[in-house]
This record gives C-alpha cells, sequence and structure tokens, in this order.
C-alpha cells in the first residue's frame, strides 16, 4: 500500500529507477560504450538504486540499427553481456513504445530474459493499444508499467477514462509524466491524488517522471512522492532529452532510506558524466527548453534551436508563441 508523508518522513515503499540509458539515450542516439554501461549498473548495484532501465526495445524493422546505438534496442543478449545472470538486488526494466515495438516477436518470455519489467509508453488516445501491449507481458511474466506520455495536453475527461482502463487491466503501476516539463508542483499534486485515487482502488503504485525544462523536475517529483506516489525515475546528472530528468543525486541525497547511497553516484557522475559532456553531449536547462515548457509544448523546436546553437532567444520565443 502506498503511504502519504512529508518531506522529512521515511518511506519504506519508495522505489528509484535510473532512466539515464533510456531517457538519456535520446541525447545522443544510445551510443553509449559499454564501459559506460557496465560502470553504470555497478553504480545503481552500490547506490542502492532498485531498477535500472536499459533502454528501449525498438521495432528493428522500423529503426534501422546502424543509425543508433545497441540501447535503442536493448537485447537481451546485450543485457546479459553487461549483467551476466545478475545477481544482485537491482532490477532490470526496458521501454516498449506503442507503435514502435514488434512485443510479440521480440519480447520474450520472462523466463527466458533477463528483464524484469517492461515499461508500455502510450498517449491517452492510444490506450487501448498499451492495453494490448501490458497483457501481452504480463502473460509473458513480466512486471508491468504504464507511462502515460504528455500528460499536460490530456484532456480531463480521457485521462480519468485511460485510468480507468488501466486500473481494470493487469498492470502493475502507472506513470505520471510531465514530457514537456510543463507542469508546477501545485498541478503535480492534484494529478498525484487523481492518480492515487485509482491506485488504492485497483491496488497499483504510482510512478513520477519528470523533465526539467522549467528547472522543476526534482521539485514534482519529490512533491508526487509527498502525495504518495512511490516509484520515482531519475538520471545521472538529469541526462534526458532535451533540458533532461530528475537528477539521480538530487534525488538520492534527498530520500531517507539508509539503502540509499549518494556517494557511488557522485563517484560515477566525476568519472563519466563529466566526460561525456566535456566530449560534446549536450543535455540539460537552458532558455530554449524553458520557453517550449512555458508553452506546454513538445521541446522538439527547442531541441532544434539548440542544434543550431542559437542565443536568439527572444526570435524563438515570437516564433514558437505563432505556433502556438
Amino acid at each position: 500500500m502506498a503511504q502519504k508523508g512529508n518531506l522529512l518522513s521515511f518511506r519504506p515503499d519508495i522505489k528509484v529507477l535510473d532512466a539515464t540509458i533510456r531517457d538519456g539515450g535520446l541525447v545522443n542516439d544510445f551510443r553509449f560504450t559499454d564501459e559506460f554501461i557496465k560502470n553504470l549498473y555497478k553504480t545503481n548495484v552500490k547506490a542502492g538504486v532498485d531498477y535500472m532501465e536499459f533502454g528501449y526495445r525498438a521495432d528493428k524493422e522500423m529503426f534501422r540499427m546502424d543509425e543508433f546505438g545497441p540501447w535503442k534496442f536493448a537485447e537481451d543478449e546485450k543485457i546479459r553481456e553487461i549483467v551476466g545472470d545478475n545477481d544482485t538486488d537491482l532490477k532490470i526494466s526496458i521501454m516498449a513504445d506503442v507503435g514502435r515495438c514488434n512485443y510479440k516477436e521480440d519480447i520474450r518470455d520472462r523466463c527466458e530474459s533477463p528483464v524484469d519489467m517492461i515499461r508500455v509508453a502510450t498517449y491517452v488516445n492510444t490506450m487501448p493499444a498499451a492495453i494490448d501491449m501490458i497483457e501481452d507481458a504480463y502473460r509473458k511474466g513480466y512486471e508491468t508499467t504504464c507511462n502515460i506520455m504528455a500528460l499536460s495536453n490530456a484532456k480531463e475527461s480521457d485521462l480519468a477514462i485511460a485510468l480507468e482502463m488501466l486500473g481494470q487491466s493487469p498492470v502493475d503501476g502507472i506513470y505520471i509524466v510531465d514530457s514537456f516539463g510543463s507542469l508546477f508542483p501545485e498541478q503535480i499534486r492534484t494529478i498525484s491524488d487523481q492518480y492515487m485515487e485509482i491506485a488504492e482502488k485497483y491496488d497499483k503504485y504510482i510512478g513520477m517522471h519528470a523533465h526539467n525544462n522549467q528547472q522543476l523536475a526534482f521539485a514534482n517529483t519529490i512533491e508526487s512522492c509527498a502525495r504518495g506516489v512511490s516509484y520515482l525515475d531519475a538520471t545521472m546528472s538529469g541526462m534526458g532529452r532535451g533540458a533532461g530528468n530528475c537528477a539521480m543525486e538530487l534525488l538520492l541525497g534527498f530520500l531517507k532510506n539508509p539503502k540509499y547511497k549518494l556517494f557511488p553516484v557522485i563517484q560515477f557522475i566525476e568519472k563519466n558524466m563529466v566526460p561525456l559532456k566535456e566530449s560534446g553531449v549536450e543535455w540539460g536547462f537552458d532558455i530554449p527548453y524553458l520557453l517550449t515548457g512555458h508553452l506546454n509544448q513538445h521541446p522538439r523546436a527547442a531541441i532544434a534551436a539548440m542544434k543550431s546553437a542559437r542565443k536568439d532567444y527572444s526570435e524563438f520565443y515570437k516564433e514558437i508563441i505563432d505556433k502556438d
């Protein structure tokens, strides 16, 4: 049963998921070295992180393998190269995107895979397809979540129907996803309460995946936590698409559970994330991301502006207001 509390409460029901490879992979086309992945895996084990997401299980008919690193496809064999038999307390997850995953063929039975959890990513309007994927993964023996993307653009009535559909499905957890980084803690409070009603009605858990366009990913994550949300996503140095995500170092420094260790994360950042940034891989808060978040828009325009090294922020602002 989920628990609510203030910001000083010890919450034994909380689980932390590291999404560095999956969300961070959107920044560098999933081109991480095996050494980086192995170091990240060892760090998560030492830090007491509960889940590590190894990327997407993308459809190789839709996406060319030579255009991405291996973690776009997160094949079982490749994961085993990193984790072996994974004789640890750390569980392994992958993400399956509705319409972008050949899940019936590419996701094997749980007994044949190193993966523990399948996270199905969907929009509200593709919920029937998402539930079919969830039911398939459930039959194959996996723990499952449903991550409802672009929540800030969903109609309230549509979201209520989608949550009821998920409540009646075999999904284990339902994720709040602030895809555009546009939501504020007050809104997260209301949304969390709405999701928690479904969680309590159908015995599910609720998770939070935040983006940092308005520098609120950490604030929104801990706000949801105070309302009873128990699965919390974070990434090393906040690495993720566009402005990035809730930073693992902030989250583990905040949580009161003594199982979580901050020092291994700090070591990993020093030895792996700093060189990654110095090599030219870019992510994190900047004015274009702030502006798309402020206008509740997909960050694609901001991502393009950052790639072009645009500094004409006022002109960019006028351009995206015209599109709003």
